[in-house]
Parts: structure tokens; sequence; C-alpha cells
């Protein structure tokens, strides 16, 4: 059996949360031209194929590669960690109810991971409560760095602890990587710097003593590991 545990999934549509909250550039969708348009206020994000939100024709592009099951998560811009915390509660919400019906739907084919305000340990806490326990999910999608906090400071022991209790697994992506001024070009966003936001990640785990005191938590890097 092949199982894709890095695929990346959206809502056709989505609430227009910059109106609702009345600050940020929470991305929202417009279909325009046959395109479906990932937008930063009234500025064009990216444009995304139907396979990234419609699961059908995911299904038909799984059955032509050979792909049995995907795991399904969050497009890590959609992580809203710099939003205020409730707002950031409110689309992690919205996010993991899609994810949710559409593995519910398709549980043959699709495995859930949620996404948490990461920036409220104690919301985050309590999101992944209810991913696991009402959402049956198997676990959840986290930044590399939360507002460029390393994953070893110790506020977030408690997420690792209750992660650890609750066996969910941890699926850690790289995103607002360092130095991105500096790799604008030439795709190395994709070449350098997630690789190396992924390293970061790794060895602030490691190094920071995370993996030693929750010795039994599930995590997984994605993008192979980076240059680690």
């Amino acid at each position: 059996m092949k199982i894709d545990i890095h695929t990346h999934i959206m809502p056709s549509s989505m609430p227009n949360w910059v109106k609702k909250f009345g600050y940020g550039n929470f991305i929202h969708v417009e279909h325009r031209n046959c395109q479906a348009c990932m937008m930063k206020g009234d500025k064009l994000f990216r444009v995304v194929e139907e396979n990234c939100y419609d699961e059908r024709v995911r299904m038909n592009e799984m059955k032509e590669t050979g792909v049995d099951v995907q795991v399904l998560s969050t497009i890590p811009v959609l992580f809203n960690y710099w939003a205020k915390a409730e707002d950031g509660l409110e689309t992690s919400r919205f996010f993991n109810d899609h994810i949710a019906g559409v593995v519910q739907k398709n549980a043959d084919r699709f495995i859930a991971l949620g996404t948490v305000p990461m920036q409220d340990t104690e919301l985050a806490i309590g999101e992944m409560e209810r991913c696991m326990n009402e959402l049956d999910m198997a676990g959840l999608e986290i930044g590399s760095n939360i507002n460029g906090d390393n994953l070893s400071d110790e506020r977030f022991f408690p997420f690792y602890e209750r992660a650890e209790q609750l066996g969910c697994a941890i699926f850690i992506h790289p995103w607002e990587m360092m130095g991105e001024k500096q790799i604008e070009k030439y795709w190395l966003p994709w070449l350098v710097g997630m690789p190396a936001e992924t390293s970061r990640a790794i060895c602030s785990m490691i190094f920071g003593g995370v993996l030693e005191k929750f010795p039994n938590l599930r995590i997984a890097f994605a993008h192979g590991g980076g240059s680690f």
C-alpha cells in the first residue's frame, strides 16, 4: 500500500476573514475565469488547481499515480499563527471541520491531520483534543517555528505532553523561513529555505531536549527531513 503523508487541501470557498476580523492578511478564495485564486486582501497570492480543493479530482489522480491513501493537511499559509489567538482558533476549526468532512466521506482514501492556533498553547491543546476525540483525526500539522520561536521553547511543552497522552501524531512543516529576503529568486525558498527551516526545527527539538522529555511523542518532518 502506498500512503502519501504530505498532501495539502483547502476548501473551495472560505469566509473573508479580513472583512470579518478587520485586520491582517487572512487568505480567502475567489473563483475567476475558471480558476481558484487564493487572495490576500485584494492581492493575488496564488492560483491553485482543482486537485487542491476537489477530492474527486484528487482521487482520480491518486488512481493514475498508484497512491492508495493520502494524509490531508492544511496549506501552511493558512496556519494564521500571527493572528489574535481567538481568531486563529476560529480559522483552525473551519479548516479542521472541512478536512474531517472530506475524510468522513472517503475514509478508505484519506486520513486527516488538523491545525491548531499554536500562538496560544491552551487553545491549541483544546483544539487538538477536539481533533482527536471528536473529529477522529490521526494527528496535527504544525509549523517549523511559531512566530519565530523555535519548537524547543518550553511554552510548547504542555502541548507536547498532551499530544503524547493522546497518541496524536505531529507532522512538522517548514514555513516562515529564515532569510526570506535573501532567497526570493530562483526557486530558492523551496530549494534552500524549506530544507534549512526543517533542519532548524529538527535540531531545536533535539538539542532543546524535547525528544528526551517526551520520548513517546510521535513526530515526522516534511520535505525529507530537510538538510538534516
